[in-house]
């Protein structure tokens, strides 16, 4: 198996990451894998405690006869596709992946279904298909690539930022300005793991705001991903004060409003097309989570 680390692989060692990648070994039997040399990393060995970076060509030669990931029928909704790729909309609640302690309901089940063995494998097989992911709570357009040449072809247009991504948030409190960068540094929180943060040591990361409407209590705002860390525009928001509406890995307080978790969409993509070079532009309407959210907020 070969694995390009993507956009959002930040400040995990290498044992940890391939984890994800093989959820039914024990990070122990990983680690002896690693030692033993059945991993490569940009043509070398590594160490388990290696640092991943983005862009890096990880070969795995680690099996396992028990990795069987179903094809499920979830009707998902495909915004565009060609012969190479497709765009779908990814509804809230629902994971981009599978992982050890799910293998079912999750986007990539549902492309198995109605792609069979026509996606690219460059990730393995929990994650066939997918370049770059959303958290399980946000919504809206992801790049899937049908075969590996698309594959490497659009993750070399994320790396090297020749796609646009922009979306929509409802944050906590009003926003005075109507147009601002935020650049601040992101790396994982080394007390917890499952958590990014702002430390000087991080990797450059920058989000543009937009403000589009300001309520009582409330903002609703564009983001522009000039970088695509991860967590990056959950994490930029609640370090000036304002978090995404209802996230409770990041806000603080009261946060509820009508929904369960972050209200945050990813709406808007544009993106070269495979092998041709022609700008692909696509915009997707508000989810019924937002919709819902800003409906209470008119009131």
């Amino acid at each position: 198996m070969k694995i390009i680390s993507d956009e959002f692989t930040e400040q995990i060692r290498l044992d940890s990451y391939l984890n994800e990648y093989l959820p039914d070994f024990s990070r122990s039997r990983i680690q002896t894998e690693i030692k033993k040399g059945a991993v490569i990393v940009n043509g070398k060995t590594q160490k388990p405690a290696y640092i991943v970076k983005a862009g890096d060509e990880i070969e795995v030669n680690i099996y396992s006869e028990t990795l069987k990931i179903l094809p499920e029928n979830l009707n998902i909704n495909v915004v565009y596709e060609d012969d190479n790729m497709a765009v779908v909309n990814k509804p809230s609640g629902m994971l981009t992946h599978p992982t050890a302690k799910e293998k079912t309901g999750t986007l990539v089940n549902g492309l198995l279904y109605r792609y069979g063995e026509n996606l690219s494998d460059i990730n393995g097989e929990y994650r066939r298909g997918i370049i770059h992911r959303l958290d399980r709570n946000t919504s809206g357009l992801l790049m899937i690539a049908k075969n590996n040449p698309a594959h490497e072809y659009l993750a070399s247009a994320i790396k090297n930022k020749l796609t646009d991504k922009r979306y929509f948030a409802v944050v906590k409190g009003i926003l005075e300005q109507d147009n601002f960068v935020i650049n601040k540094p992101i790396a994982r929180n080394p007390a917890k793991p499952n958590k990014m943060g702002i430390f000087e040591y991080g990797k450059e990361s920058i989000s543009e705001v937009f403000v589009l409407k300001r309520y009582k209590d409330a903002t609703l705002v564009e983001i522009h991903l000039i970088t695509g860390r991860t967590h990056q525009i959950r994490v930029h928001l609640a370090s000036i004060g304002h978090p995404v509406y209802n996230d409770t890995l990041y806000g603080f307080g009261k946060m509820k409003i009508k929904t369960e978790e972050q209200v945050l969409q990813s709406y808007k993509l544009s993106f070269p097309k495979p092998f041709s070079g022609d700008i692909l532009s696509l915009e997707i309407d508000k989810d019924e989570k937002l919709k819902k959210v800003l409906s209470f907020l008119e009131v």
